[in-house]
C-alpha cells in the first residue's frame, strides 16, 4: 500500500501545519528518514502509525487517504 500519492498528502498537511520533517517525525516518534520514506512513497507506514499521523495533523483518516479535489497553479494538491 505504499503509495506516491499518500505521501504527498502527508507532505502536504504537513507543511498545512507549518511543520518541519523533524518536528514532524518528533511528534509521531519516528526516525525523519522514515519519515522521508513515508512521504516520498517508499514505506508504508503501519496502521497505528498511520492513525497518529492523521491525529496528529488533526485530519480524519479518509482525509488522509483520498484524493484530494482541487490543485494549485503548479499542479500540487490543494487541502482545502
Amino acid at each position: 500500500m505504499a503509495d506516491k500519492q499518500w505521501g504527498r498528502r502527508i507532505k502536504g498537511f504537513r507543511k498545512l501545519k507549518g511543520m518541519t520533517q523533524v518536528e514532524f517525525s518528533r511528534k509521531l516518534d519516528i526516525s525523519v528518514s522514515i519519515l522521508g520514506e513515508i512521504e516520498r512513497g517508499s514505506r508504508e507506514p503501519d496502521q497505528a502509525t498511520l492513525k497518529l499521523i492523521a491525529k496528529t495533523l488533526g485530519v480524519s483518516l479518509d482525509e488522509l487517504t483520498s484524493t484530494p479535489k482541487k490543485k494549485n497553479k503548479q499542479g500540487e494538491d490543494l487541502y482545502v
